[in-house]
């Protein structure tokens, strides 16, 4: 490849086929022009050749990418078809090595046509400039049929543009389809950090080791957690991290900090890189082993110990609710699913497969202080299994008996303290919960986890590592058991029971008022993780009543509601970039994960955050004002099942949240769509900095 007088550079056909423009390659990022400018090949014959001259500087691992560093200092892609990295790199064959040189036109291997489209993907060859932006000012594609090897584009390049490091291409060989995650800048891969820094890195290992770089290096980081959108950092040192690096990071969607949590944003990839980043950290610090994840420096103030001890309870609710949201949601649009089938007759509600149905989703909730015991438990580092058996206790079927009757002879201590004693302990009254309280609640066996945790390093103190694996769980069982029982679960029954009366006292005022403030201001919460905290009280309303006592209806609205606001981005904004992030974003609040939606855009620019509450809050009111309640754990759309009503008494509920539902969606959609932002946000767009508790959110130019 040459470069003409008029600073021009052409562009081969990397395999023989119909050349298409950009906008027709069947991927969102390559189509958007996220990666940089190019085209693509649908192609006929398995040959591919080199679509540049110049040094190979990347071919990934599965063969389905190849990068080219010019003479010119363009740094060239080829992708070779869509989502083909997931095929482990069968149907390829290429016979160049990093490091070569080749020309243009050279043959460097074969695609297996017959066996990309036997696997369903798409066999379209991509070219792209992955430093474009920089480099090209315009690309002439001409579309139609080329053999491999004919001219097909021609890059018209800046004048002096600086040559540069030529990694831009590795960082899109392995996420997905190639392509860096839905709204990432075409070259932040490639262009952070000294030349060879991240040598020989690609795809979700090269955001990895920049992320760890980010957060103060793998030495400050003292344990690592990830849920559905976030990788969670337990950091040493918070000021050691920087934001914006971390925030500028290809495929990062923001930073936030919450719950003694640095939080990194990264949307639907978030497991594959986690598991990159767990592979540079020293042992012990994913999520199995978090004890050490407390803040280093303890406050010295009151009220920096009562900030220390409320962030501390969210991380650990946090760390003990994350592995379950999934299957608590799963469960309630399965036990909705079962009510629906029972109600318009295609299942017998005392049929032997509504029966085994049922057990399948009920379990969740029965054996939750079984569940909860074991992740709380990892993350407060004691015995999982130990701590399991105790949760084993609460929920034990004679215990839930004994809750049925009153014990003989403190009637008067009932009547002088106002508490039913019905059962005894070594002779002792103790208080159990009416309705199976113990059996559906997280926060008795979290506080026995957390019990285990302080017990367990006395135990391996003082018990004879001979005999220590049979007494030891025997005399931590038989302890923290009898202090739940005792002591901590009548407290813990009394305080959570004063939450939910709260919370349903002001229900009880006025339904549509509380569903106007909770739509308006609940997605706030989410911000600073804090709905964790709301989420258990949802979890064993639900458990016991049968239903989330609407407060979980009202959340639902303000899911859908964040989604509108995403949806105003998708389709108003002219940018490729931000509708490239908009779509999924949008597709992720309908299903009930909003992180995306509000940190990559929502909150990122202009209003929209504003804008999209109010539609929260419109659909909080409707939902108030229709009456509708929640039989199940999942919201928005995807959790429709969730408002049927199991027993079949409830018939509006079901109707009525689409009619809440598409309320929230048009408001927030119209408001955002006319106020909510400016093409111009997206120029100078700002990074929200989500801040301890107790600071005020701030938001910097980039």
């Amino acid at each position: 490849m040459s470069e003409s007088p008029q600073q021009r550079a052409s562009l081969l056909a990397p395999m023989p086929g119909g050349v298409i423009a950009q906008a027709d390659i069947p991927d969102p990022a390559f189509a958007g022009g996220a990666m940089g400018a190019g085209f693509g090949v649908v192609p006929e014959e398995n040959t591919v050749v080199a679509p540049v001259s110049g040094r190979i500087t990347m071919v990934a691992d599965t063969g389905h990418a190849v990068g080219f560093e010019t003479a010119d200092g363009l740094q060239v892609l080829l992708h070779l078809g869509v989502d083909t990295v997931e095929l482990k790199g069968a149907p390829f064959r290429l016979v160049v090595a990093k490091g070569d040189t080749v020309q243009a036109g050279d043959s460097i291997g074969a695609m297996d046509l017959a066996a990309v489209e036997a696997a369903g993907k798409s066999t379209v060859a991509i070219t792209v400039i992955t430093n474009s932006k920089k480099r090209v000012e315009s690309l002439d594609v001409r579309t139609g049929r080329a053999r491999a090897g004919d001219a097909v584009a021609d890059a018209f390049l800046k004048a002096a543009a600086p040559a540069a490091p030529a990694r831009a291409d590795a960082a899109t060989a392995s996420s997905g389809t190639g392509a860096a995650p839905s709204g990432a800048a075409p070259e932040a891969a490639g262009t952070a950090g000294p030349a060879g820094e991240y040598e020989g890195l690609m795809g979700f290992a090269l955001q990895a080791a920049r992320i760890i770089d980010g957060v103060g290096g793998a030495d400050n980081v003292a344990s690592v957690i990830h849920c559905i959108t976030r990788v969670r950092f337990y950091l040493k040192d918070d000021a050691k991290a920087d934001d914006a690096a971390v925030a500028d990071i290809d495929g990062v969607i923001d930073v936030a900090k919450a719950g003694g949590q640095y939080q990194v944003v990264i949307g639907a990839t978030v497991g594959d890189v986690y598991e990159e980043i767990v592979k540079r950290l020293p042992q012990g610090a994913a999520g199995d082993d978090e004890a050490a994840a407390e803040p280093v420096e303890k406050p010295t103030t009151p009220l920096g110990w009562v900030k220390y001890g409320f962030s501390s309870l969210i991380g650990v609710i946090t760390g003990s609710m994350i592995p379950v949201v999934g299957v608590l949601a799963g469960s309630g649009i399965l036990k909705g699913l079962l009510g629906l089938l029972v109600q318009v007759g295609w299942l017998a509600k005392d049929s032997d497969t509504n029966v085994i149905l049922n057990a399948m989703a009920d379990s969740m909730f029965f054996f939750l202080p079984i569940i909860i015991g074991f992740t709380a438990a990892k993350r407060l580092g004691a015995d999982p299994i130990v701590v399991a058996i105790i949760g084993g206790v609460l929920a034990y079927p004679s215990i839930v008996q004994l809750a049925k009757h009153d014990a003989p002879g403190y009637h008067v201590l009932h009547t002088l303290l106002g508490v039913n004693f019905n059962a005894e302990l070594f002779g002792i009254p103790i208080s159990l919960p009416l309705d199976n309280a113990y059996a559906y609640s997280i926060f008795p066996i979290i506080v026995g986890a957390w019990l285990a945790s302080k017990i367990e390093p006395l135990l391996k103190k003082w018990v004879p590592a001979v005999v220590h694996s049979i007494f030891a769980p025997l005399i931590e069982i038989f302890v923290i058991s009898t202090l739940l029982f005792t002591v901590f679960g009548p407290i813990i029954m009394f305080v959570s029971g004063g939450v939910a009366a709260g919370l349903n006292w002001v229900l009880a005022i006025n339904y549509a008022f509380a569903g106007l403030v909770i739509g308006a201001f609940y997605q706030c919460l989410v911000i600073f993780g804090l709905h964790w905290a709301v989420i258990p009280v949802i979890a064993q309303q639900l458990a016991i009543h049968g239903q989330s006592s609407t407060i979980n209806a009202i959340v639902s609205a303000t899911m859908i509601a964040q989604g509108g606001g995403a949806l105003a981005f998708w389709i108003k904004a002219r940018s490729a970039k931000i509708r490239s992030l908009a779509g999924p974003a949008t597709i992720s609040a309908f299903c009930g994960v909003t992180e995306p939606a509000m940190y990559g855009l929502n909150l990122k620019y202009g209003r929209a955050f504003l804008t999209a509450s109010v539609g929260g809050a419109a659909g909080g009111l409707v939902t108030g004002l229709l009456n509708i309640n929640m039989y199940g754990f999942a919201g928005a759309f995807t959790g429709f099942a969730s408002f049927v009503d199991p027993n079949g008494k409830d018939t509006s509920s079901a109707v009525n949240f689409w009619i809440a539902s598409f309320v929230a969606l048009a408001v927030a959609f119209v408001c955002t769509y006319f106020f909510g932002f400016k093409e111009s946000d997206f120029d100078q767009g700002r990074t929200v900095e989500k801040v301890r508790l107790g600071n005020r959110e701030a938001a910097k130019k980039e």
